[in-house]
């Protein structure tokens, strides 16, 4: 992560302070947040009690049969008169980092002017060159679903709020303006010691390594606008104006007409959770399954208006085109994989088999061994000529989550987490991709970078915030062993290690070398995870059931 300035900067531009604090004064004269209704949805119970899933038997835990309605995820839990859906199920007897995690949690919020307003990114910073102190909206949608579920939806509110307003911030880097719809990668706090006052500093992907602008912010701020309405059964939020604005401005900047021939997301390196240099250019699975979530996300917010319905519209017609394209084309098992091997190349037709050009040479050894004969992944990415075969975790969770994947698919995912428990789980979930880019593979792809090694950090690292999507994924196949035995494993480490950002090697057994401890998200992911092991009725906050208008007929998947 990068460093902002010493100097006070907005919209990519330097700023005096009397220039900083009029903006804060613009801000508040131009839409007044506190004037907005508080939400009206259902009080949450939080003194229910029933025996958590690690005390169910031998059919709760082997259970393969997915949830084919998201409110009947509650059946996985022993029937209970106080099991009621959308009530907070709470562990008589929590695990003892449970109570550590979230003191550590509450520890990280950042106020402005007296109201929290998001988490920082990491309690450890000691290292003022790098941004840790700053709230990033990827990085603080685990936290707002841990309060989400936790019954303090204010936190989140304020933050959905907060973010929109610095959306419609002038956005410049150099002399070229960014897109209106752009949502922040971050934002810190800024205390005005002379005129005693509290600004916002917003980046925009002006301050970040190779200043790229963050993709995923505009997706995981509809996702999480949704999870908030669908938690709480406040919907006056997402009916603001500003909020149907917000989510108009984002649609207009991902559903407008070009050059492309597909219905992905052309994107550059380092625009997602992944933000440095990684080969993740062009079509990565980790864009695509966003965007495919957040229009799906955005079709329950967006109001019956003449505005409205002209993105429903357009929506639907993405989302058909967008399903088709990467549960085609994106998508690899092993009867897959043997037809890959087979592909001839230089097809010049409509009929073309190898639509891409894909060269069978370039199938990368370990494909053949890593593939289990009953399993599958969607690849990270696919453009011409180009097939990357890395399995990247929050593009296939996020799949399953949103239903990009069918429930075969789904359930092909999760064996294949299953079958390559050791290389994807290891000694602590989960990998972020697998397998590493090593030797001049590395030199090439990363251009050296030493913070990209071999099984460190985005480059195959352990990242425990990832446990959350794992979670969410295995509930929703009906599976929430899987999850069970990786939250098991993550306990015997993470309070003891100081809950690290992410972890290094084949296994992950060693604390990254460049990670922060106290890292937020690595709580928050642990605790969201906890919680929807103990009430799988949460799941709704987070997953989308099938369209069966977007299930296409596929005819060369081993899986299907």
């Amino acid at each position: 992560m990068s460093s902002f300035p010493m100097d006070w900067y907005q919209n990519g531009s330097l700023r005096s302070s009397d220039a900083s604090s009029n903006a804060a004064e613009t801000d508040e004269k131009e839409l007044d947040f506190s004037k907005v209704d508080k939400p009206r949805g259902l009080e949450r119970c939080k003194s229910c009690e029933v025996n958590s899933l690690s005390e169910l038997g031998k059919d709760g835990e082997n259970s393969s049969h997915p949830v084919d309605h998201l409110e009947n995820a509650a059946s996985l839990l022993p029937n209970t008169s106080t099991n009621t859906p959308g009530a907070l199920v709470l562990d008589p007897h929590p695990h003892p980092i449970v109570s550590e995690g979230w003191e550590a949690l509450r520890r990280s919020l950042v106020y402005f002017r007296g109201q929290p307003v998001g988490t920082i990114a990491a309690l450890d910073i000691s290292d003022e060159k790098v941004n840790y102190d700053q709230v990033f909206v990827r990085d603080f949608v685990p936290s707002a679903l841990a309060f989400l579920m936790n019954g303090e939806p204010d936190i989140v509110r304020n933050f959905i709020l907060k973010t929109l307003r610095l959306q419609s911030w002038e956005k410049k880097i150099d002399r070229f303006h960014l897109a209106e719809g752009v949502m922040p990668a971050s934002f810190k706090v800024f205390h005005d010691p002379v005129r005693n006052r509290e600004t916002l500093i917003a980046d925009f992907g002006e301050s970040a390594i190779g200043r790229v602008a963050p993709v995923d912010s505009g997706f995981w701020w509809i996702i999480l606008l949704r999870a908030y309405t669908k938690s709480t059964g406040d919907t006056s939020l997402a009916e603001l104006p500003e909020c149907q604005k917000g989510m108009h401005l984002i649609l207009n900047l991902c559903l407008s007409e070009g050059f492309d021939t597909f219905p992905t997301l052309l994107c550059a390196d380092g625009c997602c959770m992944i933000d440095r240099r990684m080969g993740v250019y062009g079509y990565p699975i980790e864009i695509q399954a966003l965007f495919f979530m957040a229009l799906r996300c955005a079709l329950q917010l967006l109001r019956q208006d003449n505005e409205g319905k002209e993105f429903i519209e357009r929506i639907a017609k993405r989302l058909h085109a967008l399903s088709y394209h990467l549960r085609s084309y994106f998508w690899l098992d092993s009867k897959q994989l043997n037809d890959v091997y087979r592909f001839k190349t230089e097809e010049y037709s409509h009929t073309a088999v190898n639509k891409f050009n894909v060269i069978p040479d370039s199938l990368p050894d370990w494909i053949f061994d890593f593939m289990p004969l009953n399993g599958g992944y969607f690849v990270g990415n696919v453009s011409p000529a180009r097939m990357d075969f890395r399995w990247f975790c929050l593009g296939n969770c996020i799949a399953i989550l949103s239903s990009l994947a069918t429930p075969e698919q789904s359930m092909a995912i999760m064996d294949l987490i299953e079958s390559r428990w050791l290389e994807l789980i290891g000694e602590m979930p989960l990998k972020v991709c697998y397998p590493a880019l090593e030797k001049h593979e590395w030199q090439i792809i990363t251009g050296c970078d030493p913070k990209n090694t071999r099984w460190s950090y985005h480059n195959g690292g352990s990242w425990p915030v990832l446990l959350w999507l794992l979670t969410a994924a295995s509930i929703k196949t009906g599976r929430p062993h899987i999850a069970k035995r990786a939250t098991e494993i993550a306990e015997t480490r993470l309070l003891k290690d100081n809950w690290p950002e992410y972890y290094d090697g084949k296994l992950g057994r060693y604390i990254g070398k460049q990670a922060r401890k106290s890292q937020t998200w690595s709580i928050a992911g642990y605790l969201v995870a906890k919680m929807m092991l103990e009430d799988p009725s949460l799941l709704g906050m987070v997953a989308i059931e099938e369209d069966k208008h977007l299930k296409p007929v596929l005819r060369r998947s081993n899986s299907l």
